[in-house]
């Protein structure tokens, strides 16, 4: 094996970003697991409890309806925000009357803070002044309000769909990409015949798979540790029906339960790189394979 003569300056130059690794992500990591099989209160020392807080966990019902939650909220984010984002981003990279405009509009939810965001759907979704409802007794659909937060069919639905739609930073990435692919493909399809559907779908999309696996993953990470707006908007309720593991954490944290906590936050960790692991590698498998056929 062939050695880098200059091998002692590469591990001099790395060595200040892996001493910061190692403190800020390896030795956290490494103590939310440790203590995750303690009952601690974050007080006194930590006593070791074995797998009690993991099985607690599991048997909780509320634990189980929190992953689910956490599931879904992947799932959307990944197969619907980001394929919303993509089809976005090819109209917009044709440039049509205004798109500067609506690249700002979408993007522009993403510079305003998450709390007043959370504020202002709540005020959509009341159900005594809210617009929504206003709006349906407007259109003579007075048989359809609701009180959209506190019923449990519509809560988790009404707080997904507040967050979906919000396709602003994937969109510019996924832009950006599209800009990059030279104009000269499309001008040679649209000689041979290729209609604008035809150009997107045979050029566009297979060019843009990388981005798309790289933005789905990010959506999927931001799915899995989703907490704020739920938080804000419902605070896991009515009747858990909302809830995500991240609002159970911070429930136990606020009980004083550390340990059960870290092992929350465990489960989310490992639950959510297995998750997000499995997506990039079925989708990479995907593109090695179209990559061999080109």
């Amino acid at each position: 094996m062939r050695v880098n003569k200059n091998w002692k300056q590469i591990i001099l130059f790395l060595l200040p970003a892996l001493i910061l690794f190692g403190v800020y992500f390896i030795y956290p990591l490494g103590f939310v697991i440790v203590t995750s099989f303690s009952k601690w209160n974050g007080i006194s020392a930590p006593v070791f409890h074995g797998f009690k807080n993991y099985i607690e966990l599991f048997q909780d019902e509320t634990f189980r309806l929190s992953m689910r939650n956490n599931i879904v909220w992947a799932l959307v984010l990944g197969f619907v925000q980001i394929p919303l984002a993509a089809v976005m981003a090819m109209i917009l990279a044709r440039k049509p009357k205004g798109w500067k405009f609506f690249r700002t509009a979408y993007f522009l939810p993403n510079v305003i803070s998450q709390v007043a965001l959370a504020m202002m759907w709540l005020a959509i979704y009341n159900a005594e002044f809210g617009i929504l409802n206003n709006l349906l007794e407007m259109m003579g659909f007075e048989g359809l309000t609701r009180n959209w937060l506190g019923n449990m069919d519509t809560a988790f639905p009404a707080v997904l769909v507040q967050q979906v739609f919000y396709i602003g930073y994937f969109m510019v990435v996924i832009l950006a990409s599209r800009m990059g692919i030279p104009d000269s493909y499309y001008e040679a399809a649209e000689i041979d015949g290729a209609n604008v559907f035809q150009q997107e779908f045979y050029i566009t999309l297979p060019m843009l798979k990388p981005i798309l696996i790289t933005t789905m993953t990010l959506a999927l990470a931001y799915g899995m540790r989703h907490f704020e707006s739920t938080y804000l908007m419902t605070n896991g309720g009515p009747a858990h029906s909302t809830s995500v593991m991240g609002i159970l954490l911070y429930r136990n944290l606020g009980a004083l339960n550390y340990g059960e906590s870290n092992a929350i936050g465990a489960i989310l960790i490992v639950f959510g790189g297995a998750t997000i692991a499995l997506i990039r590698w079925l989708f990479s498998r995907n593109l090695d394979a179209d990559d061999g056929i080109q």
